[in-house]
């Protein structure tokens, strides 16, 4: 019996029938290279496949370029490969069904001999390794988050990379592996301090911990080089950069710090600011936002805000162990649009927390309405192993999650068309992502200042006037028609 016809005793929801298949030491520089095998040192080839977050993606882009300082050709297509190697994601069960079937998949190509071997690393890696360890023997390395740095020693001891070593000065930073070239992620941070009843994050990635300023603004500032002109700024909390820092030196910096730093000293057009706790937005941060965000300015740091609420219910908030309630909440999002008028904010709330009635997702629905988030990310509440909201009684059945979860999209579908239908016969800045082959109407795709690519809508570019227009250049739109999500423009000259 073959690994992928054995079912796996591993602590996630039962396997689906049909495998799923994945789509996708520091030296001076960012480098971006093309998704099929390249590099010029004849080394092995090794596929890295990313599932999860964004934070997943950083990981993976220092991961391909640690290979490629260590002479090898990397990619993030399985074929033709010698080594795959998969960085799971563990933080809900879908995720983790994912990453397993993921494995599984890479297992059956060794098997039937296209690849000589299988590595998982990463978030499901770091709670799970004995388990994988034991139920998928044919894995030949585990390393969890913690164990990474020796990824390398371990991949030369088996003989599949070679004792190759490119000089520091050649060596990339990150491989920038996103399909948009001219955009990207900078991780601030690692872990988080809060204790969220939900959330397994602190179980594999630990508490939190700040990258220095020096460091970070290194980064930003090869990305810019390589092209890249659009950074979102991402970690667990991005309020609590530096906090940690500020237990050991009273005068090390803060987020505002941060900015400043990366907006004097790096030529990135534009930062986009995600997973900014309420309760950890300071008149400080709505200052240097407000500035940076002006017209006058330039926009560089966009008037767009991530802000997770995670639920508009003072009871279940407090039940979830999040740090805010509705109070806090009414007046961050007043300090933010008092100061940046034409501010977009988006949040994320999960429906069915255990315990949640009827009222409290009335109450939730009603914070919502109130506020009127441009956008909105929803989802079921998901049991997550280790975590308290696990073992809570009352949880909710799944079909009331379902109902309620529909129930506040359609809530939000009304509010998202109604936003967007205010800015019809305005301009807009935009960033254009792609060229469109197949619909002779629109010449390209992109999104707007208000638009996050991959979670927001997009912006469709009508065909008159785009020749010559190329994905990663700015350009001024008019917004002529639009959708609950997506834009219609034409081009401004």
């Amino acid at each position: 019996m073959t690994s992928t016809e054995r079912r796996r005793d591993l602590p996630v929801f039962p396997l689906s029938p049909d495998p799923i298949r994945s789509d996708v030491d520091r030296g001076a520089q960012a480098v971006r290279l093309d998704l099929e095998p390249v590099g010029s040192y004849g080394g092995p080839r090794i596929a890295l496949v990313t599932l999860g977050c964004d934070k997943n993606t950083v990981d993976s882009e220092r991961i391909m370029a640690a290979l490629i300082g260590h002479g090898a050709r990397v990619s993030s297509d399985p074929e033709g490969a010698d080594v795959v190697i998969i960085n799971t994601c563990g933080f809900i069960q879908e995720a983790k069904e994912q990453s397993l079937e993921t494995i599984l998949e890479a297992c059956r190509m060794k098997e039937q001999g296209e690849v000589q071997a299988v590595v998982a690393v990463g978030c499901m890696v770091e709670r799970y390794r004995q388990e994988l360890e034991v139920e998928i023997p044919e894995v030949d390395l585990c390393l969890g988050l913690t164990g990474l740095s020796r990824l390398v020693p371990e991949l030369r001891g088996r003989g599949l990379l070679p004792e190759t070593f490119v000089p520091l000065m050649e060596q990339p930073l990150r491989v920038l592996a996103t399909e948009t070239a001219h955009t990207s992620f900078l991780k601030i941070s690692e872990g988080c301090d809060h204790t969220c009843a939900f959330c397994a994050i602190p179980l594999m990635r630990g508490l939190h911990r700040s990258a220095s300023v020096e460091e970070l603004v290194g980064e930003a500032a090869a990305m810019a080089g390589q092209g890249v002109c659009e950074i979102n700024v991402v970690s667990q909390d991005t309020t609590w950069y530096g906090r940690d820092l500020r237990r050991r030196d009273p005068c090390a910096p803060l987020l505002p710090d941060l900015l400043d730093a990366l907006l004097d000293r790096t030529g990135i057009d534009w930062y986009r600011l995600f997973y900014m706790y309420p309760s950890g937005i300071t008149q400080g941060i709505v200052e240097v936002l407000a500035e940076a965000s002006g017209r006058t300015h330039g926009s560089r740091i966009l008037p767009y805000l991530d802000m997770p609420l995670q639920h508009g219910s003072d009871r279940i908030l407090a039940a979830m162990r999040r740090p805010e309630r509705q109070d806090t909440i009414r007046e961050r999002v007043g300090w933010l649009r008092d100061a940046i008028p034409d501010l977009t904010l988006r949040t994320t709330v999960i429906v069915g927390f255990p315990g949640e009635t009827e009222r409290d997702f009335r109450e939730m629905l009603e914070l919502l309405e109130e506020i009127r988030f441009e956008r909105v990310g929803a989802f079921a509440y998901s049991p997550e192993e280790d975590t308290p909201a696990a073992t809570m009684a009352e949880q909710v059945t799944e079909g009331v999650r379902r109902e309620r979860l529909e129930e506040l999209l359609d809530l939000q579908r009304v509010v998202s068309l109604e936003k967007n239908l205010d800015l019809v016969g305005s301009v807009q800045t935009a960033l254009v992502d792609r060229v469109v082959d197949d619909d002779p109407e629109f010449a390209l795709l992109g999104h707007t200042e208000g638009q996050a690519i991959d979670v927001d809508g997009v912006t469709w570019i009508q065909s008159e006037g785009t020749e010559g227009v190329r994905p990663g250049e700015f350009v001024r739109l008019e917004i002529v028609d639009v959708g609950e999500y997506d834009l219609t423009a034409r081009l401004v000259v």
